[in-house]
């Protein structure tokens, strides 16, 4: 029986993509590297600020808290972002009227030792449509 050539083709087009084509490289599993990258990251930085957050709450009054956001910690030194200039003023007299040494003392275990305030935003649009911004 005579072979078609559009059989023909076929087939050495199947034999050249076994020649071809190469295995996937094996890898390891990420899923201990993933563990381990969250409890040296993740977990151990959540811990103490959840700690600060929670004395941060208790301690600012409302008003002012919620024109206010946790940045980072980072070498004892808390970075707080504050929505508008006025509430940057009222915050910082705030701070110094005694509440940076309330919280200083609260946080202690936490690694606290400074609390620097700036201005910027977290969210988008206006502060009565406050949805988080992701650009950083």
């Amino acid at each position: 029986m005579p072979v078609h050539r559009p059989t023909r083709r076929l087939a050495e087009l199947h034999r050249l993509q076994r020649f071809k084509q190469s295995a996937p490289t094996p890898t390891d599993k990420l899923g201990m590297e993933m563990v381990s990258f969250f409890k040296q990251s993740v977990q151990k930085r959540q811990t103490k600020l959840g700690v600060i957050a929670q004395h941060w709450s208790e301690l600012v009054p409302g008003l002012l808290n919620d024109h206010c956001s946790l940045e980072s910690l980072s070498r004892g030194t808390l970075t707080v972002l504050v929505d508008s200039a006025s509430h940057l003023y009222e915050l910082k007299q705030l701070l110094l009227a005694g509440l940076q040494q309330q919280l200083l003392i609260a946080c202690r275990s936490s690694g606290l030792r400074k609390i620097n305030l700036k201005p910027g935003r977290w969210y988008e649009g206006e502060s009565t449509d406050r949805k988080l911004r992701f650009d950083r």
